[in-house]
């Protein structure tokens, strides 16, 4: 491993796709190269743990699909998702999530992600879901079409009761990230942006959630998370 970054050796054969995995947890990232390379038609070329050595590996190579954990501990998939999709639009990008809120489905797909799956159902269903977005089709779970069905029959209308949905989706990122324990500082690093406007996205998310201070609000961002 180098940087972080680790390889596998590539393969001289056309008609396998090669993954390229983003994820922070050793065991999960294993089980999922070991499921990836039982298959005839696809294999894993090589992963890394953070988003910045994620977009040095793209400079350079061009996996058939990037698997991204939502929940990386230096970044947040959803900002990595936007930054692939700038630079690398037609790159079909699957979303890991330890998560089932289906708010966090809508907001990466939003963010040009071709599907999402939970990490509970990904050892019987991410193979269904490679293939899936390689054939340049979305995949999300049943719950999350009939949730979306929904939505489009309310006429676009948010129905969720979590008042989570009322966050925009800069608001939701730095929701997420301060989940994570992150300070200003290093979301306004991860975000690209200053630490004045994080403290100002920090006063509407606590307007929005109806929270009095940045303690309630970390508390309740860290308790939502672990849902």
């Amino acid at each position: 491993m180098m940087g972080g970054l680790y390889m596998k050796g590539t393969m001289q054969n056309n008609k396998r796709y090669k993954i390229f995995i983003v994820e922070d947890h050793p065991i999960f990232r294993d089980g999922i190269t070991q499921l990836i390379n039982k298959e005839d038609d696809m294999f894993v070329v090589g992963g890394c743990e953070n988003a910045d050595d994620c977009l040095k590996y793209l400079k350079n190579n061009q996996p058939d699909c990037i698997i991204v954990d939502i929940t990386l501990k230096d970044s947040c998939g959803i900002e990595l998702t936007k930054e692939i999709k700038k630079s690398y639009p037609s790159m079909p990008v699957l979303i890991f999530s330890m998560h089932e809120e289906l708010i966090f489905a809508e907001r990466v797909l939003k963010a040009g992600a071709r599907g999402y799956i939970t990490k509970r159902e990904a050892t019987s269903k991410v193979i269904d879901a490679i293939r899936r977005v390689l054939q340049g089709k979305i995949y999300i779970c049943d719950t999350m079409i009939d949730y979306f069905l929904e939505r489009s029959i309310a006429g676009g209308q948010n129905i969720s009761s979590s008042p989570v949905e009322k966050l925009s989706e800069r608001e939701f990122e730095v929701f997420n990230l301060i989940a994570k324990g992150m300070t200003n500082k290093n979301i306004a690093r991860v975000l690209s942006v200053s630490t004045n406007t994080i403290s100002t996205y920090r006063e509407r998310i606590k307007e929005k959630l109806n929270l009095q201070n940045n303690a309630e609000l970390n508390r309740y961002a860290m308790q939502w998370m672990q849902k």
